[in-house]
């Protein structure tokens, strides 16, 4: 059979008007969120002999309480993120103030690596872990106070190698990063300031050591600093988000939410390592880019973590207009800005080069349970959005899990949502850490859900 799609809710596409939008350093003309009628379908270039069944639940793996975990149950995650070629998931489990790992080849947690993070806070902008990456036989990780720490993973577990400061003083997060292994540069993002920064940290690629980088105070320039703000070419007034890799062009890519005094509109600006400025910015609008993955070719799925209506304005359950939700494909050779619709929003996206399928942790989907009264704290689905990479569509969207905060009684705990995502591109299996819940199997004390979309035989 065909590959699983979506059902048409009608026949053919609704156009809806045109406005435009200058940024401080780009103009662009901005379609308006598209509410697609058919928000599955599409060519079916990829059906045939490679077509697979739907993704599916196949198992989870329960991440139990550490001792600093006050409550004993995971709720707080950030970033997660798969080494290819260790075949070794890495998540950044703030509850628990540790690294877990897991080994994608068996589905098993082999250890929960400490490294003197800073644990849940109660506020995710100084707390910590947050990002995780490798390079080589490196890992890094992003914590809170402004901290980058390094390990060799030549050993089992890591060997932890040295943390350095990205800020003096500065008591947020270091929040996503990305590595750079053709000059061994890791970019890390200051998200919880303002205005947002990133720092430049040079890696000793046999040690893993890190260089400690001119770091002082947040908002002052610095030789290894790049600020956010409109004197540096990008205006970011509600963060930055993930930044990536891009081989190809030798040049970090990253997500900012919002330029300017508009929400609608935001973007994702390329930056030089060797000169260490932006030299480029896409306009991209109605989405606040956060999640960023490098796919086919050129382009870059950027992940929404704002739901739009189809008047352009942010969405909310009592809104009188239709949801919009989008994700959206950018090529960044020519700039060309495709909306995905059906899907969104959430915060990290992966590429799964296995089966050539984008991954979005829609935690924010329009389709999750949401009192009302205007608060998320209903319990239920979030959404694990596929997209089909080589036909831009989505494909499916899969159940995962939100859990509501509690904020009275002895039981208190704080929310967990199932936002962030990756995956192996060996066994194609999709790796979504979920809080703490009675409802999936083995999450009693939090997992991770693996899913998996199985051959047509299978």
């Amino acid at each position: 059979m065909k590959s699983l799609k979506l059902c048409q809710l009608n026949a053919g596409r609704q156009t809806l008007p045109v406005r435009s939008a200058t940024l401080a350093v780009a103009a662009a003309v901005m379609l308006l969120p598209v509410w697609n009628t058919a928000w599955g379908g599409g060519p079916g270039g990829n059906e045939g002999v490679a077509d697979r069944g739907a993704v599916r639940l196949l198992k989870t793996v329960p991440i139990p309480g550490t001792a600093v975990n006050t409550t004993g149950k995971m709720y707080v995650f950030d970033i997660s993120w798969v080494d290819q070629r260790s075949r070794t998931y890495y998540l950044a489990d703030r509850s628990n103030a540790v690294v877990d790992i897991v080994d994608t080849k068996t589905g098993t947690l082999t250890a929960q690596l400490q490294g003197g993070f800073k644990g849940f806070t109660g506020n995710n902008g100084t707390s910590g872990p947050n990002g995780v990456t490798t390079g080589g036989h490196c890992l890094f990780v992003t914590d809170a106070p402004s901290r980058v720490v390094s390990f060799n993973t030549s050993t089992f577990p890591p060997t932890f190698v040295n943390a350095v400061s990205t800020a003096s003083g500065d008591l947020n997060r270091a929040d996503e990063l990305a590595f750079d292994p053709m000059d061994n540069l890791i970019l890390a993002i200051n998200n919880a300031d303002t205005p947002p920064f990133g720092t430049f940290v040079n890696v000793n690629p046999s040690t893993c050591g890190l260089t400690q980088p001119t770091a002082p105070a947040p908002g002052v320039a610095a030789p290894d600093r790049i600020i956010f703000n409109a004197a540096n070419g990008v205006d970011a007034q509600n963060g930055a988000e993930q930044p990536q890799w891009d081989p190809a062009t030798r040049r970090f890519y990253l997500s900012i939410p919002q330029i300017g005094p508009n929400v609608a509109d935001g973007g994702v600006v390329r930056i030089d390592p060797a000169t260490k400025t932006i030299d480029r910015t896409f306009p991209i609008s109605f989405c606040q880019p956060a999640g960023l993955s490098k796919g086919l070719d050129n382009d870059f799925l950027v992940g929404c973590n704002t739901v739009f209506d189809t008047a352009g304005g942010v969405w909310s359950q009592t809104d009188a207009n239709t949801a919009a939700p989008i994700q959206v494909i950018l090529n960044v050779s020519t700039g060309d800005v495709h909306q995905v619709a059906g899907v969104g929003a959430g915060d990290e996206v992966w590429f799964n080069s296995g089966d050539g399928n984008y991954y979005t942790a829609s935690s924010g989907s329009p389709l999750r349970p949401l009192d009302q009264g205007g608060a998320a704290d209903a319990q239920g689905a979030a959404v694990l959005g596929v997209i089909d990479a080589e036909d831009k569509v989505l494909i499916q969207q899969v159940p995962t899990f939100n859990v509501p905060a509690v904020t009275t009684g002895t039981a208190q705990h704080p929310a967990a949502t199932a936002h962030s995502v990756a995956a192996d591109a060996k066994n194609n299996q999709i790796f979504v850490p979920l809080g703490a819940n009675n409802v999936y199997p083995g999450c009693l004390t939090g997992c991770i859900a693996v899913y998996a979309r199985p051959s047509k035989d299978e």
